[in-house]
């Protein structure tokens, strides 16, 4: 299955992402980690994309839609993937379609504005293997470190209220179009994102397996 998780910032994307890539067993492709382990590697194109960032620049489509393309290839990828953080604009899903690279399910998460400002507020990150935890919706078990591996849980910097109120409008200045493009493909699917986890999770499993 080739999976696409569309929804805006703080709709659960991630976490799902993480349970379908448990449950279907295909990577989890996220844009950020990507990015970040192409730089680490010390790549070509890795060193390309540091130089970039350290000026302050944002790394352009053709760039990230090649290290996608890069990281698509690999061998890992071979029965299905899901797609996290990518495409963000329509150019990008574009770009994605003439590399050949088709998708079978692109599943949106339904969440009002005023129920993403809360929940980010709320949401914590491991500051070592940047798993997501909520301080109410999902808390860790040890309180304010890490279930998976112990080290402190913190506060991400773009989970400011006046930070996410302004990646909500980019969200919908940009990326909601995505749904219409995707829906003219007829494999859009929209799920509600405000009953919890687990609904969120069934609701989605049984889109896919249907």
């Amino acid at each position: 299955m080739k999976i696409i998780m569309l929804g805006a910032p703080g709709a659960g994307k991630g976490t799902q992402a993480e349970i379908l890539n448990e449950k279907y067993n295909i990577p989890t492709i996220s844009t950020g980690a990507i990015i970040r382990e192409s730089i680490k590697s010390g790549s070509e194109l890795g060193n390309k994309v540091k130089s970039i960032i350290e000026s302050g620049q944002l790394v352009s489509d053709d760039i990230v839609i090649e290290i996608i393309k890069n990281r698509l290839a690999e061998k890992d990828c071979e029965n299905g993937f899901i797609l996290d953080g990518f495409p963000r604009t329509v150019k990008q899903a574009d770009a994605l379609y003439d590399l050949g690279i088709l998708i079978d399910y692109v599943i949106s998460i339904e969440v009002d504005d005023e129920d993403i400002i809360k929940r980010l507020s709320g949401r914590r990150e491991c500051s070592k293997c940047r798993a997501t935890f909520h301080i109410t919706n999902n808390p860790s078990k040890k309180g304010d470190v890490c279930d998976k591996c112990g080290a402190p849980l913190v506060t991400r910097p773009d989970d400011e209220p006046e930070t996410i109120k302004a990646r909500l409008e980019v969200y919908h200045d940009q990326t909601e179009a995505l749904k219409d493009y995707y829906e003219g493909k007829n494999i859009l699917h929209k799920v509600c994102g405000t009953e919890g986890i687990e609904a969120t999770t069934k609701s989605i499993v049984a889109i896919l397996e249907k």
